[in-house]
């Protein structure tokens, strides 16, 4: 079937709501709301908690300023992980750079000979080339001009490659001491610590785009550690919601930033939104007694 739905003007778009059962406690507030995040993006928020899907309406005492506050709260989580997960990737670099050099030289992530996958890493050169061919970043620009390798040396392409491109480096690195190297330095095994790249970028992505998250179906699933280095989960939890990514962060920074104050900020968070319901977002009964929260 074709679409052929025309777009609702933004005073329509109230008008379209209301008449659906939702309430509005400021419409000329709404209206600019609408205006500036768009009812599409907030679509999604406003039927998270509110919405009678049997009859396609708002249940009783549904307000557009409820789903507001929660796209708020989905906005400053997604602040909070971006902020945590520099940190990491930035780690994450510094230790690819610095063990597989020690190991197999500076060019390594050129030859195939270390990797699984011939095309898939011409994929990934591919790639990191685009990247590098767009950086102005100093220490590119010098060795550029400096020397004719088709690459500058590790601890300068990897620099400037995305986390996506350093996580499929890694995935495709062949099995070995320095696969191994690079997981024991975060305390887990090398199939966890490539499994929590992939999700962990696929969540940066979602953050990236300002997409919604906090009740999000994650499709990226994370495996579970057997066996950790540090304190990790004592209490079942689903690998498919956004709780489990936020204790895979809160323990990659054990090790990175042991001082780090990112329980604090995400239980303040927590408290200053306590109408969002943390089940929906995976949180189990009594997680803040896990060890890794505390």
């Amino acid at each position: 079937m074709e679409y052929t739905k025309g777009p609702l003007p933004f005073n329509e778009q109230i008008e379209h709501l209301k008449s659906k059962g939702l309430s509005f406690a400021d419409e000329a507030k709404a209206l600019h709301t609408l205006q500036h995040i768009s009812y599409f993006r907030l679509k999604s928020y406003l039927r998270a908690t509110m919405y009678d899907r049997k009859t396609r309406t708002y249940k009783s005492g549904a307000t557009f300023e409820q789903a507001y506050e929660l796209y708020k709260f989905d906005s400053r989580l997604r602040k909070l992980i971006i902020a945590e997960m520099e940190k990491i990737e930035v780690s994450v670099r510094a230790q690819m750079a610095c063990i597989s050099v020690g190991n197999s030289g500076a060019f390594w992530f050129s030859d195939s000979g270390n990797f699984t996958n011939p095309q898939q890493h011409s994929d990934i050169l591919n790639a990191l080339k685009s990247e590098l061919d767009r950086s102005d970043d100093d220490n590119v620009l010098s060795f550029r001009n400096n020397y004719t390798n088709a690459f500058p040396p590790a601890w300068i392409s990897l620099e400037v490659s995305s986390f996506g491109t350093l996580s499929r480096l890694y995935k495709l690195m062949a099995p070995g001491l320095i696969k191994r190297q690079i997981a024991k330095v975060y305390g887990v095994s090398d199939s966890v610590f490539e499994s929590w790249m992939h999700s962990l970028v696929y969540v940066r992505n979602i953050c990236a785009h300002h997409s919604r998250l906090w009740n999000r179906e994650l499709r990226i699933r994370p495996l579970f550690p057997r066996k950790t280095a540090h304190p990790f989960l004592n209490v079942p939890c689903r690998n498919t919601r956004v709780y489990y990514v936020l204790c895979i962060i809160r323990y990659l920074l054990a090790t990175i930033n042991p001082n780090t104050t990112f329980p604090g900020k995400l239980k303040s968070l927590l408290a200053e939104f306590p109408q969002v319901n943390v089940t929906a977002m995976g949180f189990p009964s009594g997680w803040e007694s896990e060890p890794l929260w505390k």
